[in-house]
């Protein structure tokens, strides 16, 4: 990256101090997706590839709501079969159970 021309990008992080210097904390976040992209090349069907998603789909949103997936996956897939009703459903969503299972670290 060129370090040429970037005034304005430093007078406004310093005028705006909530912007970042860096933006290592999205890379740390999107980096498991970036791995992943290249394990589902190799899927060997259409179906693999899409129960895939849907795993890494539900352990990332997992993870942005502060649950730690080993606690939330175990807790989903025993209550999933009983959930007949829309509430049902909404109640095992993982925004709706922060307080039932013990979190991780803060998503940022």
């Amino acid at each position: 990256m060129s370090r040429v021309n970037q005034w304005n990008k430093l007078v406004l992080h310093l005028e705006h101090g909530d912007v970042p210097v860096h933006n290592n904390d999205v890379e740390n976040i999107i980096r498991p997706f970036s791995q992943g992209r290249r394990v589902w090349l190799f899927a060997n069907n259409p179906f693999g590839a899409r129960a895939s998603a849907n795993l890494f789909s539900l352990v990332s949103t997992a993870r942005a709501n502060g649950l730690d997936p080993s606690a939330y996956l175990p807790h989903l897939f025993e209550h999933l079969p009983a959930a007949d009703t829309v509430e049902a459903l909404e109640a095992l969503l993982p925004w709706n159970l922060r307080d039932v299972l013990r979190t991780t670290r803060r998503a940022t």
